[in-house]
């Protein structure tokens, strides 16, 4: 079902008319109303009576951001989208549909990622409603709608990635790549509130952590990865500081064999590479005695 203009008219125009047709049924009640009653104008003030009640029913007022969805007798007539104070079909209902932006925070849901640890997540997802026909008929209370497919698409994008990307690769983690996540949840929630004429405007998680069990297991991880990493690059600076030593040794006119040579490319790698100061060692001798 797709949404369309209903009949409306100018309601303060519909009043003025309202406001005739019962100086009108005053003017008949008393003119037929006599010593001999006239019973044609009483009957003309009968059915302007049944007339101004019916229009006096049709008026309604339509709020900003509001649609005003007309159904008559239940067949959909149409949406009054126009703010301001309007007469409508006669004998139909009204049902009120905010145009509002609304926020909703999923809860906080424990799921599985794409290696098999559980984490929690959660995400908040900006919406408005931009068909009121299909958010009326075409679902069942589109908030709760909203709702279930919204913590139903964070569980099926937080199984579609790992948590945390270890490997120095280029595939996206939940972790690492949040814009990234953000968008491919926008696209799949907004794939399954469609039918329900709902647009999705933003989506972000506000929360992304491992779950409790696990959670001291994986830290100790990270910290062990970030150490790694940190060593690695000591050790790169390391041997470029070495292999500098050296060569500045030789344009200075200082020869060094090959066992003075890993004498000495071990002592500065020891000092350079150790977590703690070095402790320097005079040797009175030669390597050799």
């Amino acid at each position: 079902m797709i949404e369309r203009k209903a009949w409306y008219v100018n309601g303060f125009v519909a009043l003025l008319i309202l406001a005739v047709l019962l100086a009108g049924i005053i003017v008949c009640l008393v003119t037929g109303v006599g010593e001999s009653p006239n019973w044609l104008l009483i009957s003309c003030s009968v059915v302007l009576t049944l007339i101004f009640l019916i229009g006096l029913s049709s008026l309604v007022i339509v709020q900003p951001n509001q649609g005003k969805v007309i159904t008559f007798f239940g067949k959909y007539v149409g949406t009054v989208l126009d703010s301001g104070f309007w007469m409508v079909m006669p004998f139909a209902a009204q049902r009120n549909v905010s145009l509002k932006v609304r926020n909703f925070n999923s809860q906080q849901l424990k799921v599985n990622d794409a290696e098999g640890n559980p984490v929690e997540i959660a995400a908040v997802v900006v919406f408005k409603v931009v068909d009121t026909a299909k958010a009326s008929f075409e679902v069942d209370q589109y908030e709760k709608f909203v709702e279930i497919q919204s913590e139903t698409a964070v569980r099926h994008i937080a199984a579609q990635y790992p948590y945390d990307n270890f490997a120095d690769t280029d595939k996206h983690s939940l972790r690492g790549n949040a814009d990234e996540v953000a968008n491919e949840l926008m696209a799949d929630l907004q794939n399954r509130l469609a039918i329900a004429g709902v647009q999705i405007l933003e989506t972000r998680l506000t929360h992304l952590a491992y779950a409790q069990e696990i959670a001291s297991a994986m830290l100790q991880r990270q910290q062990a990865s970030a150490i790694v990493a940190a060593r690695h690059l000591i050790v790169e600076g390391a041997v470029g500081m070495v292999e500098m030593a050296l060569r500045r040794l030789e344009e200075k006119g200082i020869t060094l064999d090959s066992e003075r040579r890993a004498a000495m490319t071990n002592n500065l790698m020891v000092a350079i590479v150790s977590d703690k100061g070095a402790t320097p060692v005079i040797n009175a001798g030669t390597l050799y005695t």
